[in-house]
């Protein structure tokens, strides 16, 4: 245990005995005074409680006489044994100073159970007027042994007057020693916590002030504390400290511009990505593209062509815009719909289009740019390899916790490598067709991390079958600072 515990535990058991002391003795003298007044209470009890018996006895065969009945004849023997009970505790109270007025009680309760079995004995014979003269004699008695209850009491009251006068006068002796001693104890402990507290504090403020010249940047100065405890092996350690002190902070200073110039680079490598995203329009998209409203224009009238120009300026309005924030479903719902107009006047009657959409699902966020990359995905695998097109698939269903959105396609299918190296993120190949410049695995990329899981996307194949790629929207993002 080390040399400040010590001080502690020292002073904690100096108090911890002075108030053992202090408790001990004012429960030995409470305890005596308790036992002392538990003892005249009990006097006193015992003989209100021949009072009571007596005038209950009384109340019992007034109730008897006037309807003898064995309900009440009964109640009339407990009554006598409670008189019997109480004369047994009452001779426990009998001493020197009241034996003559004793023995007069006992004779009053003893004359009153006698008369008690007279009166029944003659409502027994039918003898109904001496039984009513026992009754008023019993009651005569009864009476008495109240009177007597109350002069005994009295005597008690005056034979422990002394006895109370002596527990208070021994209350207030005892309350000035308590004060006394409350504050002698006060002065004590002020005086052993003064000297304790000087013990600590007088080194720690030496310690403070070396610390506050160091704060300074005075590193020069050497820290010396004179003291018998840890508080000297701290200020050993605080002096080494400031040897190496200036090393670090010129260490930390260059880490932190090296930090700094790493994120300032971070920074700019993510928005140079960005804009790279925003401007990659692929080239062969936008001549396909006018090349199909130049022969709309030249075999139709202008209306048609007109709305593909619209669509069209709509599409690249949003891939400019949208791919750095989250946006609605609804929203992206709209932007596939003007993307599959556009490739229905490319492929007219190859392509065949199928939606089934929950419209209360168009509410739910997801990144910018999701649908359509995979939605192209399926038209160059599934539409342009094949002479007559092909079916393409678009679901958006509702459950419990999520929202499932399907595009499902009968083309050729992919095999599993490629499935594997999408959902790993690596891009390969696989962004070379992509209108947008966010190709499928830059989706895949974008999910998982705007959703904070692994699990929201999945492709399943079947390499001359179709791809089913299915994509699983919680309705509650783990990570609401993605976007």
């Amino acid at each position: 245990m080390n040399r400040i515990q010590k001080k502690i535990w020292s002073l904690a058991l100096v108090v911890l005995f002075i108030m053992a002391i202090i408790w001990i003795a004012l429960t030995y003298y409470n305890q005596q005074t308790q036992d002392q007044y538990n003892d005249i209470l009990q006097r006193y009890l015992s003989l209100n409680e021949v009072t009571s018996a007596s005038q209950n006895l009384i109340t019992d065969l007034n109730d008897y006489l006037l309807q003898p009945s064995e309900e009440n004849l009964n109640q009339l023997k407990e009554s006598k044994a409670s008189v019997q009970d109480a004369k047994v505790e009452v001779l426990i109270l009998k001493n020197e100073d009241n034996e003559f007025a004793m023995a007069n009680y006992m004779n009053l309760i003893d004359n009153l159970l006698e008369t008690t079995d007279r009166s029944l004995m003659y409502q027994l014979q039918k003898e109904n007027e001496a039984s009513t003269n026992e009754f008023s004699e019993a009651t005569r008695i009864s009476n008495y042994i109240s009177e007597t209850t109350l002069t005994l009491i009295d005597t008690e009251l005056k034979t422990y007057e002394l006895l109370y006068r002596n527990v208070i006068e021994q209350s207030d002796e005892l309350k000035k020693l308590g004060i006394w001693l409350l504050l002698l104890i006060t002065f004590l402990l002020l005086l052993m916590t003064y000297w304790f507290s000087k013990s600590i504090t007088r080194p720690v403020q030496k310690l403070t002030e070396s610390a506050n010249e160091l704060a300074k940047g005075r590193f020069d100065l050497p820290i010396k504390v004179e003291s018998n405890d840890e508080i000297s092996f701290l200020a050993e350690t605080f002096d080494r400290m400031r040897i190496n002190i200036n090393n670090l902070i010129v260490e930390i200073q260059e880490k932190a511009q090296l930090e700094h110039e790493l994120q300032q680079n971070k920074l700019l490598l993510k928005e140079s990505q960005l804009k790279i995203l925003q401007n990659q329009i692929n080239p062969h998209f936008l001549f396909n593209t006018l090349n199909i409203m130049s022969k709309k224009a030249y075999l139709e009238g202008a209306e048609e062509t007109s709305d593909l120009l619209v669509s069209v300026a709509s599409l690249l309005r949003y891939n400019l815009k949208r791919s750095d924030k989250p946006v609605t479903l609804y929203e992206e719902v709209v932007v596939l719909r003007q993307y599959m107009e556009i490739q229905k006047a490319r492929f007219t009657e190859r392509l065949h289009l199928h939606m089934d959409i929950d419209e209360s699902c168009l509410g739910m966020q997801i990144p910018g740019l999701t649908l359509q990359p995979i939605i192209e995905n399926a038209v160059i695998h599934t539409i342009e390899p094949s002479e007559d097109g092909g079916n393409i698939w678009f679901r958006i269903s509702e459950g419990m916790d999520l929202i499932t959105i399907e595009i499902e396609d009968d083309g050729q299918g992919m095999a599993q490598e490629k499935i594997l190296q999408i959902l790993s993120g690596d891009s390969g190949t696989t962004e070379k067709s992509s209108s947008t410049g966010i190709g499928f695995s830059n989706v895949v990329k974008r999910l998982r991390l705007f959703y904070g899981q692994d699990d929201v996307i999945g492709i399943q194949s079947i390499e001359g079958q179709g791809t089913n790629v299915v994509l699983k929207i919680p309705k509650q993002r783990r990570q609401e600072g993605d976007d």
